[in-house]
């Protein structure tokens, strides 16, 4: 490591769906965070680590704004998102390219509380059809708070991702790393064929069911170079366990397919993937039930 060194931790903020969990992955460069076009797709803080030989980055995917009505599982998602801001070097504001409603005014009341740099992403430029546009979105926002830096950048063509990291950097503070250089997060595995297996199942099921959806892993077991995995799918009712298991459990046996690709392609072994749907009434409002699958209350 350099002996000019710098390290940590960068936290990405913003609304749902603005491509919070996207922008991490890229700039990590592996899939850490699950991603899909429906709020609440990220409920906890994720750390997605990235070292060279000059610095180590320690990025914080959080939950977007939750502006839904509150449950207990929004008050966690909520709490994650704001408990993440207390010990940062920089904050990474990210919004969409010509958007800017009031929860991205909620979100400046709560980020003008820290002392931490905010850096503000401009995502999704790619979509723009008049890039012209786009100047006089700038000048408004900058009237709005003092950034240390306004950034237009697309997670799909990667424009300008190079200007994060180069911005980002110089705020870290000087210092060894905080991880070994060769980690990626400070989530296990579990956790991550958990995650996979639910962004499956926010990806092909309806609108409004993914929200009612929590995933656990029973059973991990490395036999031979063998991971042999059980996961528990929850739902709040009979109905939605039939909506999840699908016709003929086509819909189960789809989710299960893919989330093993992406365990395979993460962990380097082969894995035999086994998951059962199971009833937990009114979980989401259920202390005991959130606890269980390991949301803080």
């Amino acid at each position: 490591m350099s002996e000019h060194f710098r390290c940590g931790y960068a936290c990405i903020i913003g609304r749902p769906n603005v491509g919070k969990s996207t922008l991490l992955n890229k700039l990590i460069g592996h899939k850490l965070s699950i991603t899909s076009k429906k709020p609440q797709t990220t409920r906890w803080q994720l750390l997605g680590i990235k070292t060279t030989a000059d610095y180590q980055i320690i990025f914080i995917d959080t939950p977007g704004l939750q502006t839904r009505r509150q449950t207990n599982l929004n008050r966690h998602m909520q709490r994650e998102m704001v408990d993440s801001l207390a010990y940062v070097n920089v904050i990474i504001l990210v919004v969409e390219a010509l958007v800017w409603k009031q929860p991205e005014d909620q979100i400046l009341e709560i980020i003008s509380k820290n002392k931490s740099p905010v850096v503000l992403l401009i995502n999704k430029i790619d979509k723009l059809k008049n890039k012209e546009k786009l100047l006089p979105f700038i000048n408004s926002i900058s009237a709005k708070y003092k950034f240390q830096e306004i950034i237009p950048v697309s997670a799909v063509t990667d424009d300008n991702f190079d200007m994060v990291e180069k911005t980002v950097v110089p705020l870290l503070s000087p210092g060894p790393a905080a991880f070994p250089e060769d980690q990626l997060s400070d989530r296990n595995e579990r956790f991550f064929a958990a995650e996979f297996i639910r962004e499956k199942l926010t990806r092909i099921l309806g609108a409004e069911l993914p929200y009612k959806i929590s995933v656990t892993i029973d059973e991990y077991t490395d036999k031979n170079r063998v991971l042999h995995i059980i996961g528990s799918i929850w739902v709040e009712s009979e109905g939605q366990k039939k909506i999840v298991i699908g016709k003929n459990g086509r819909n189960l046996k789809t989710i299960g397919e893919r989330a093993r690709i992406d365990m395979e392609q993460m962990f380097g072994k082969k894995v035999f993937l086994e998951t059962w749907v199971k009833v937990r009434k009114k979980w989401t409002g259920d202390v005991r039930a959130l606890r269980q699958f390991g949301y803080e209350t």
